[in-house]
């Protein structure tokens, strides 16, 4: 089984590697070129310095077989409590748990630099993997937008869920 822990920089190859599957064959991301290594690097110190988890998970070969971060719902300073997970899996490594063990650590991570809500923001709504991964975690559907990207020639949704973490909105947050 898989193990999680926190990404380092010689993770990056494999992550971009494994986004790069997703951004060139799926529609889980809305990206439409691949980023390169120093892009995904910039994008997981940007997440590292808002005190952020980025994890990866390792098989037992030591292979980088998934990742998961989570940023800021939106960049300005007043949504640092609500914040949108990403997780993808290596190609060929679906179905096996690898989704669910990610969400896992990376909710209790979450919770534990603050975060209130973590907000999902699904690519394509016949995304029933990614839908499944969220619901399974206690994530709550809280709408759909239609044909809000366009990929591969068609017009794609977002679903997008939530789930309240800690204390949610019944407390204010610690200064």
């Amino acid at each position: 089984m898989p193990s999680v822990r926190i990404s380092t920089l010689e993770d990056i190859p494999a992550i971009t590697r494994i986004y790069a599957h997703h951004v060139l064959h799926g529609t889980g991301s809305f990206e439409t070129e691949a980023p390169v290594e120093s892009e995904m690097a910039r994008r997981r110190d940007e997440v590292l310095q808002r005190k952020l988890p980025y994890l990866v998970a390792v098989g037992d070969d030591g292979q980088v077989v998934g990742y998961a971060y989570a940023n800021w719902f939106k960049a300005r300073p007043a949504y640092r409590f609500s914040a949108e997970d990403s997780i993808y899996v290596a190609d060929g490594q679906h179905g096996k748990g690898i989704g669910r063990l990610l969400m896992q650590a990376l909710i209790d991570a979450c919770e534990q630099a603050g975060v209130r809500k973590l907000i999902a923001v699904i690519g394509d709504s016949g995304n029933h993997g990614s839908i499944g991964v969220h619901a399974a975690a206690g994530f709550v559907p809280v709408g759909t937008m239609r044909s809000v990207g366009w990929k591969f020639g068609r017009w794609l949704d977002i679903v997008m869920m939530e789930k309240t973490l800690g204390a949610g909105d019944s407390t204010p947050p610690a200064p």
